[in-house]
């Protein structure tokens, strides 16, 4: 048996034999596969593969002062809408020759700032960010380091960074609308934990907009905040069935408090949409399967994270690229709303 001395270190030279091209070849498509034809590529991942070959990272890094690596924070791992974003985002620069690597905060500031942090130290090429609202040192560390990055899932009022995003407070606008416009006066809202996060501070925004136009507001004690959670979406449920007068339509902050929501009435014996309408944000696969479907705003979240990804490699490829890109959102209409019951309208 070899020692660990005795076994001979493979290089790229070694695969470039194997595979018939030339190191140079080998190196582009190991870093930039889009830039060499798929047999060639195809035959240098097989030589790479039959040889064993690694590439030196830190070697490489120090020569091209990149790491081919993109770092990611986001909310939380614990929410499928987030890991559709995050699937489009790794294939997207997997296929460019860009790792990912991923971090979560679990919605604390602080945390988001050491994990941000950690990620620079690492070298990261890139960073994507989501939300508008952060930790203040995350910008000065990106400032500092002069790091690029791209903001996802909100849109920047401000117009200082660049962003891929929707626009949540119109969302909230049309959703509410829709509940208008079939009769409902009676509003309430189970609202995600606004600290810290403006999308569900844009959502809420949104709602009272809307009402507002119509000469209606969200009562004291219809607005309750929860973790995105289905206990949190049961909850808020039961909080505000204990008004003394029971709203008629009940606008949650993501699909998951909806989904709660739409449980703890179940379990209550409160038909939906017969004595309540329920809506969502997000529209996830689950919410046209729940009975009845979930009434809800469809965000393009895989296209989000594919955009995202587009947006680094083009800025670190030097090439032009747009500083703010919105997406369009739409209302997506099932069962769980309907006219609110004939004693309400």
């Amino acid at each position: 048996m070899k020692s660990a001395s005795e076994h001979k270190t493979v290089k790229l030279a070694d695969v470039a034999r194997l595979a018939r091209v030339s190191p140079a070849t080998v190196s582009r498509a190991l870093t930039r596969p889009d830039k060499v034809k798929p047999a060639t590529a195809a035959r240098i991942r097989q030589a790479v593969q039959a040889l064993g070959y690694v590439a030196h990272g830190a070697a490489r890094a120090l020569a091209s002062r990149r790491t081919r690596t993109i770092g990611a924070v986001i909310p939380t791992l614990d929410n499928a809408i987030f890991a559709n974003t995050v699937q489009a985002l790794q294939k997207t620069l997997d296929a460019a020759g860009y790792t990912l690597l991923l971090a979560s905060h679990e919605f604390d500031a602080e945390v988001e700032a050491r994990v941000t942090r950690a990620l620079i130290e690492r070298g990261v090429d890139g960073l994507v960010l989501l939300g508008t609202s952060h930790h203040p040192s995350v910008f000065r560390m990106i400032d500092t380091h002069q790091v690029p990055y791209v903001l996802t899932w909100a849109l920047d009022s401000s117009a200082r960074h660049p962003c891929i995003g929707f626009d949540n407070r119109v969302a909230a606008i049309r959703v509410t609308r829709h509940l208008l416009d079939l009769g409902h006066r009676e509003f309430a809202m189970i609202a995600g934990i606004a600290a810290g996060n403006e999308r569900a501070r844009e959502r809420v925004e949104g709602v009272r907009e809307a009402l507002s136009g119509r000469g209606l507001a969200l009562g004291p004690g219809r607005l309750v905040e929860k973790p995105y959670a289905l206990g949190g979406g049961r909850e808020g449920m039961r909080e505000l069935l204990q008004a003394t007068r029971r709203p008629t339509a009940v606008i949650c902050g993501n699909d998951v408090l909806a989904i709660g929501a739409l449980a703890e009435c179940h379990a209550l014996g409160l038909a939906v949409p017969g004595e309540i309408s329920l809506t969502g944000f997000d529209d996830m696969e689950i919410a046209a399967a729940v009975s009845p479907g979930l009434t809800t705003v469809h965000f393009p979240t895989a296209e989000l994270g594919a955009y995202a990804a587009q947006h680094l490699i083009a800025r670190l490829a030097g090439e032009s690229f747009e500083t703010r890109v919105e997406l369009p959102v739409e209302l997506v209409v099932r069962g769980s709303t309907a006219p609110p019951p004939p004693q309400n309208r």
